[in-house]
């Protein structure tokens, strides 16, 4: 009987550990296929295997497989809930998460640390302090509020909604601080602007004997270059080498430091740690690329990004793609801003609304109108910025009519309808002047001129020896 009993132990082990390998990885279909062994062996039902069967499809994005286990256990702990919760959030929703925790206040399992730091995660993606501070109440009176990793993710929630008061509370009553409790305040004040603080406490936690570790430099030297004081820059970047820290080893330390040399105009610098990194990161690629560009060295430029593109090692994201294309639309190279655009086709992170709107942007400053109209409106996803980047053209503008975007330009009279527009357009126009004393006002002028011209052409056009008063400017 005890032969049977460890027998069972060791298989449901080893599915175990089969499946904590495929999370790990990622590896969606042989976790499949490890599920599908474990139910024929009689496995279906078994808290600890569900377990890592949520968090296994979990990190593998398949959500509705994770929650299927979930719904089909007969019971559940709180590892149960929480990993569902991290699934949630790790697939960027945190509103489901919180439904989820909602949800789990209904049931009988209590949350533990994890819970509670993996909703208020969730509150800070979304921006919502009053959940947080209900779920912060919450570990107050649980007795919850002073686990290290409880109270650096209230820290956290609240500098991401902006409530730095609150966060200062939080950190400054903490009875022990880790490295990480000064990594989210240190990043947390160089995310708000106030960079001034960050170096301070980066002294500070060194004279209280922690040590600060690769997330601590990489925040100083974020707020290093908001402050733009290049100055503390270099006496990290001599610390980090007089220390022998292996920073070309180090991407995201390098990375800043890339980063906040070329927002002090100092490349020879960023050029010097970009050409000594044993691997770069996409983050360095693009800083170096955009600093060349405000330099106007276009040469460097398509050099640089030649060589990315022929880094395996590397995906050129949305970001190096705009970026790209923002460097072509200053310099108005509409041939090569027609090739990164026929580029972008063949990347995945080209279908980014991100992209799309620098490639409308890039043929509005090159003069194309028409192609930008037409890129506009394959943009499945608009945005606030696809809908505005048109008014960089003067006297544009456009109204959605049964899915189809019909655009005006000052003196274009290429519509269909122009006539029957002009006629709507008066009539429209006595109305308001007869029922609400309309008078003609020059500061909603569309297009972009003087006061004085703005003015001028809302007179009526007066014709003298077949010449128009305007200069056909209008």
């Amino acid at each position: 009987m005890k032969q049977i009993s460890v027998s069972l132990v060791t298989e449901r082990q080893k599915f175990s550990k089969l499946l904590r390998s495929c999370a790990r990885n990622w590896l969606a279909d042989q976790g499949k296929q490890v599920h599908g062994s474990l139910l024929k062996m009689g496995y279906g039902f078994d808290m600890i295997l569900s377990n890592d069967l949520i968090d296994l499809y979990g990190k593998c994005g398949t959500m509705e497989m994770a929650c299927e286990v979930f719904d089909r256990m007969p019971v559940r702990n709180v590892v149960s809930w929480t990993v569902l919760m991290c699934g949630y959030l790790r697939q960027g929703n945190p509103r489901a998460s919180l439904l989820l925790f909602r949800r789990m206040g209904c049931s009988e399992v209590k949350p533990n640390e994890f819970t509670f730091s993996t909703n208020f995660k969730a509150c800070g993606f979304l921006g919502i302090p009053e959940n947080g501070m209900q779920i912060h109440g919450m570990c107050v009176r649980t007795g919850f509020e002073w686990f290290p990793v409880v109270g650096n993710s209230t820290m956290d929630m609240y500098l991401r909604c902006g409530r730095l008061k609150e966060a200062e509370k939080v950190f400054d009553e903490m009875p022990v601080r880790s490295v990480i409790s000064w990594n989210v305040m240190i990043a947390g004040y160089a995310l708000v602007g106030m960079g001034d603080k960050s170096l301070v406490l980066f002294l500070e936690m060194q004279k209280e004997g922690e040590m600060p570790d690769d997330f601590t430099f990489t925040s100083t030297l974020k707020a290093c270059s908001g402050l733009g004081a290049i100055q503390e820059g270099f006496q990290i970047h001599a610390y980090l080498i007089t220390r022998g820290f292996p920073i070309f080893s180090r991407t995201i330390i390098a990375g800043a430091l890339v980063d906040l040399y070329v927002k002090s105009g100092c490349l020879f610098d960023a050029r010097l740690v970009f050409d000594h990194l044993e691997q770069k990161s996409v983050i360095s690629w693009s800083a170096l690329i955009l600093g060349y560009a405000q330099e106007g060295n276009l040469m460097e430029v398509m050099d640089l990004f030649r060589q990315l593109r022929e880094n395996n090692s590397v995906r050129v994201d949305e970001f190096v793609l705009s970026s790209m294309m923002g460097v072509f639309a200053d310099f108005a190279l509409v041939e090569q801003g027609k090739q990164m655009h026929c580029y972008t086709v063949k990347t995945p992170s080209g279908l980014e609304t991100s992209v799309a709107n620098s490639i409308v942007d890039m043929y509005l400053k090159c003069g194309l109108t028409e192609e930008a109209e037409k890129h506009f409106n394959e943009i499945t996803k608009r945005n606030v910025v696809s809908w505005t980047g048109l008014k960089k053209v003067g006297g544009c503008s456009w109204v959605e009519i049964d899915k189809e975007i019909h655009f005006f330009y000052n003196g274009d009279e290429r519509h269909a309808l122009t006539e029957e527009i002009h006629v709507v357009l008066k009539e429209m126009t006595s109305r308001v002047k007869e029922e609400v004393g309309y008078a003609y006002e020059v500061r909603f002028a569309l297009r972009d001129i003087e006061e004085e011209s703005k003015a001028e052409s809302l007179r009526f056009h007066k014709f003298e020896d077949g010449f128009c008063s305007c200069k056909d400017y209008w």
